[in-house]
Parts: structure tokens; sequence; C-alpha cells
């Protein structure tokens, strides 16, 4: 009963997260207008446009890398924002010949800082959009959306588009390049090309860069960068907000659910094994890998400590503990260094080895074969 009333909550959580982001997308005061997009605020009909014009047309996607050799590029409202060293390549092919038409209602940090546009901090609200300069033929007003944003212009640049006395576009000149800028879009959208003036607009806007001179859309920074994975990201924009609250729907419903993602297995407890085994696989080890120096050495170590321990000697220095010994015990010690000599002869065989190491081993442990010597008796 418990897991099913947090299976049901869970639901209920799923549910609330899709309607959020459903009114989200419809609440939004913006979109990216992206050249993909067929959508009446998409600007997949500008693409198809310029090419009917005779201008090649690509999408800069996967990598931002500006176009080679100059043309026209489009960056509407970036929902992924521009990094310093994108807005420095990009002013850089500006000033090389290229002409870039920067259509945004929202500000784009990096970029309106290197190419130097100003915003102010208000919005206006207009029928539509006036031209305001020859250079835009045959235009007299646009197709506007509610409210724009209006730049706040220099004496380096012209302005293009005005609602009221308030400039919404303008043009300036950088090195050999152009750059446009338009506080609302909407009069390059799909569903706005075919009224008012917007169609000659668009138009003069692909005659800046040359009679069939290359246009480009920027769609790189319509999608997830690495500059997106902020703190803020998750907040501000709506496929954070979404996974923000997927997320939290999750550890909810797992919460609630109370259930593990599987039976708990009891830990085997391992036998100790005896000492025996482990004397067995070393010298399995030792003997595969042919060391029989080593294993002289461990057994003439091993004997030479046992026989200090019971005679109350030093080990180390070894040439100590052997003067020593032969002052103490010599018996011991002419036996042990009887030993150890057949020891080291006897290392080529493996039977020798053995009879060599039983007798270090009753010279080590007196002790232990006299009781086993009796208890064979």
């Amino acid at each position: 009963m418990r897991n099913s009333r947090g299976w049901v909550i869970a639901g209920v959580l799923v549910i609330a997260l899709a309607v959020v982001v459903v009114l989200q997308q419809q609440g939004a005061s913006s979109s990216d207008h992206s050249s993909n997009s067929d959508a009446a605020d998409g600007t997949s009909a500008l693409m198809l446009f310029a090419s009917a014009l005779g201008h090649p047309t690509e999408q800069v996607a996967g990598s931002f890398d500006v176009p080679q050799g100059g043309g026209t590029m489009f960056v509407f409202t970036p929902t992924s924002p521009f990094s310093s060293q994108e807005a420095a390549d990009t002013l850089s092919w500006v000033r090389s010949g290229g002409v870039l038409v920067y259509a945004s209602e929202t500000s784009d940090p990096e970029l309106e800082r290197a190419l130097g546009v100003k915003r102010q901090q208000f919005l206006v609200q207009g029928a539509s959009i006036t031209a305001a300069a020859p250079v835009l033929a045959g235009v007299d007003r646009l197709d506007t959306g509610d409210y724009a944003q209006p730049f706040a212009i220099s004496s380096h640049q012209v302005r293009l588009l005005t609602i009221g006395a308030f400039a919404v576009g303008y043009l300036e000149r950088i090195g050999q390049g152009i750059v446009v800028a338009l506080a609302d879009p909407k009069a390059l959208t799909n569903g706005s090309l075919e009224k008012a003036d917007d169609g000659l607009f668009a138009a003069d806007l692909l005659g800046l860069g040359g009679a069939g001179s290359p246009v480009a859309f920027d769609e790189f920074h319509h999608g997830v960068t690495l500059t997106d994975l902020s703190p803020q990201a998750w907040l501000l924009t709506p496929w954070g907000a979404a996974l923000l609250w997927m997320l939290v729907a999750v550890f909810f419903g797992l919460v609630l659910r109370g259930r593990r993602f599987g039976p708990l297995l009891p830990r085997q407890t391992q036998a100790p094994r005896a000492d025996t085994e482990w004397a067995v696989a070393v010298g399995e080890l030792l003997r595969r890998s042919g060391a029989r120096s080593v294993t002289l050495g461990v057994l003439a170590s091993a004997s030479e400590r046992a026989v200090a321990a019971r005679t109350g000697l030093a080990v180390q220095p070894r040439e100590r503990f052997w003067s020593a010994l032969w002052q103490r015990a010599p018996e011991v010690a002419a036996e042990l260094d009887s030993a150890e000599r057949a020891l080291w002869t006897s290392a080529g065989t493996e039977r020798g080895l053995l009879d060599a190491a039983r007798r270090l081993h009753r010279i080590a442990y007196p002790v232990a074969e006299e009781r086993r010597s009796g208890s064979r008796q």
C-alpha cells in the first residue's frame, strides 16, 4: 500500500512538471528564432529567401566557427550565451569584412560588450517600426512585437529603425565590416516576412554583404553548450528549470516509494586459512619461479633467527652473531654452519634441498623434533 501511494504521488509530480514546462513555453516572452524552425517565430523562411536570392547558405552548428571569406551572419536571440573568446572572434570577423546582423530581444553580455551595443533600461511599445535611414531602400514600416528594449545610440552608429523617438535598430561600420543590431527580430521571422515592408527589409540586409555573398545562421548558440552548465542556467533557462523539476520529481518519487533497488545480500564470511596453506602456497610460488636462491636465503635466515632467540643473542649484525654463537654454544654453531653449507651445496636437486631444510629445522627447533620422535615411539 505504501509503495502504491508513492507511485501515485510521483505520477502527480511528473504531470505537474509537464504542465509547468508547457506553461513556461507558452508564456515565454521570446523564442530563439531558429532557422531550423518552421513556426511563425522561426527564421527558416529567411534562409530559403537568401538561397532564392542567390546567396549560398549555411548553419553554424556543432562548434562556433565564423564563416570564412566574409559574407553575412545572422545571430538571433542566443539562448546559450557567447563566451568572451567567441565574442572576440566575432568582432575580428566583422573587422575583416563580415556583415553581422544581431537581432535579439534580450541582451547577450559578452557579445554586446565586444560590439559596443548598449541598451536603455526600459521598454517601448508601438504598433509598427519606422525606417529612419535611406540605406533601407523601399522600407517605410515594419511589423513589430509588443515591446522592444531600445538602444542608446552613439555617434558612430546610424539609426535604421525607430519606434517613436527611440532607436530599435542601428548600423555601424567596424573596420571593413558592418554590424546591424535589431532590438526586435520579429520582422525577419516566418510569420512576418509577408507583412508590411518586412520582405524588402530582409532583402536590404542580405544585400549588405554583396551579390552572391554567403549567408550563415548561428545555430550553435541555440543549443546547450559548456557555458550553459552554470548554477544560473538551472534557474533562468526553460531547459534548466525543466531538468531541475524532473530531478525533484524523481527524488521525491524514490523517497516516497521507499523501496530498495534490489534485495539485501548478506556478506559472505570467509574462513581463515591455516598457516600450512600459506606456507604451501609460498613454497609453490617459489618452486614455479625457480627462486632457489631466495628459498635458501629465507631458510638460512629463519634458522639463524630461531637459534639467536634460543641462545639469547642478537641476530644483527650477522658477523657478531656468529662470533658470539661460537663462544657460547660451539656445538650448535658448528652444526648450524655445517647445515648451511650443506644447504647451499644441495641447491641442485629438490631432494637435497629438502634434506638440508629438515636438518636446519632440527637445529632451529630441537624441542619440537624431540617431541615428534617421542610421539613416534
